[in-house]
């Protein structure tokens, strides 16, 4: 009796084995899925093109962005109302085999692509959040989590958290997306905002790393140089963030600070993404580059040049806008050019599997229950 005892203990722990190590087997990632983890970018229209739900549906796209106006003046680009967004986002996320990244820069103001002229919450500027009380500041980031939320949208690329250092600030302080100058205030205010938009099933992302506020040009356009302007003060709102838990993400600036590195600028720099981000301030969630097509990273480098050196950087996320020079199979290009460097050698697949493991982490949170 005893030996058949021990015998059936055996075979059913060696059959309990075997299961979970097929299901192991079922559940590690393959290195398609990996790459288009990775991926996050955007298309034209306020419909979901076919071959951009095909590339969803088969985990060669983990994220999208979306934006408002087109190139003409009164053009939807992919929002027009939010009946027409919320049937978008629904056909993406029910394309998508796990939960797809649905991202929209919200920061208010002028930078809002959820616009109260078409139906949407009229979120006020970060610069005029800046003169709110703290709780006011968090409820208005939960009023707009909760709209986007509704919508199906699940990213929101803010707070800013550059500080007003220089004068000039193009792109930013011009257009009222800085909170103030004291980096006490600016901590304070988009850490609120940041908690109402995670409250509210929305997560949010600390930019602009290391810091943009020093900056005397407009890296949509020119890789601005702030070696000279830029202060460690810039740094206050992203200790403070991670010592309290951090929900979100990071997004990397493209500034150049030869300081940190003499060669690339921030967002494609080793020393800057794994050196200072991760093991000086002890960042271990995922980082989000800024748009790779931006004229700071643009010129001169090549696609394939500008997905290997931010893979290699430490980016998980390559955000792509597709906005700036419109491309309907640039998803495909940027898929393809992670699969060639992993089978080149350039890029292990341990290295995928790192960003893979920290977006599924982040995503957990969004079906934890907010």
């Amino acid at each position: 009796m005893r030996k058949r005892f021990v015998f059936l203990f055996v075979l059913c722990f060696v059959l309990c084995c075997s299961c979970s190590f097929a299901r192991q087997k079922k559940d590690a990632p393959s290195l398609e899925e990996m790459a288009g983890a990775m991926i996050m970018t955007g298309f034209q229209g306020t419909s979901a093109p076919p071959s951009v739900l095909e590339a969803v549906a088969r985990g060669r796209i983990g994220g999208i962005i979306l934006f408002d106006k087109g190139k003409k003046a009164g053009e939807s680009y992919n929002i027009e109302s939010p009946a027409q967004l919320r049937a978008l986002v629904s056909s993406l996320q029910h394309a998508a085999p796990r939960t797809l990244l649905v991202a929209v820069d919200q920061e208010g103001g002028r930078v809002r692509r959820l616009k109260a002229e078409r139906g949407f919450f009229a979120l006020p500027s970060a610069e005029t959040m800046g003169r709110m009380k703290e709780a006011e500041v968090r409820d208005l980031g939960f009023r707009a989590g909760r709209e986007m939320a509704a919508l199906g949208i699940n990213v929101d690329l803010a707070p800013v958290v550059d500080l007003r250092i220089s004068p000039e600030s193009p792109g930013l302080g011009d257009a009222g997306r800085l909170f103030g100058s004291d980096p006490a205030l600016v901590t304070r205010q988009a850490l609120a905002f940041g908690e109402g938009l995670y409250r509210a099933g929305v997560l949010p992302a600390l930019k602009h790393f290391p810091g943009l506020g020093s900056a005397g040009k407009d890296s949509h356009h020119d890789l601005p140089d702030v070696t000279a302007s830029w202060s460690e003060k810039e740094l206050l709102p992203y200790r403070e963030a991670f010592r309290t838990g951090w929900p979100g993400m990071v997004l990397v600036a493209h500034i150049h600070h030869r300081g940190m590195d003499e060669r690339l600028p921030s967002s494609l720099s080793p020393a800057v993404i794994d050196g200072l981000l991760r093991r000086e301030l002890g960042w271990d969630g995922v980082v989000i580059s800024d748009d790779l097509q931006m004229g700071a990273v643009y010129k001169g480098r090549s696609l394939e040049e500008r997905v290997r050196l931010a893979i290699l950087a430490g980016n998980d996320i390559l955000l792509f806008g597709n906005y700036l020079k419109p491309d309907p199979m640039l998803h495909e290009k940027v898929f393809q050019a992670v699969l060639d460097l992993v089978r080149s050698g350039e890029v292990s697949r341990e290295r995928l599997e790192a960003s893979w493991r920290r977006i599924e982490t982040m995503k957990a949170k969004l079906a934890g229950g907010l």
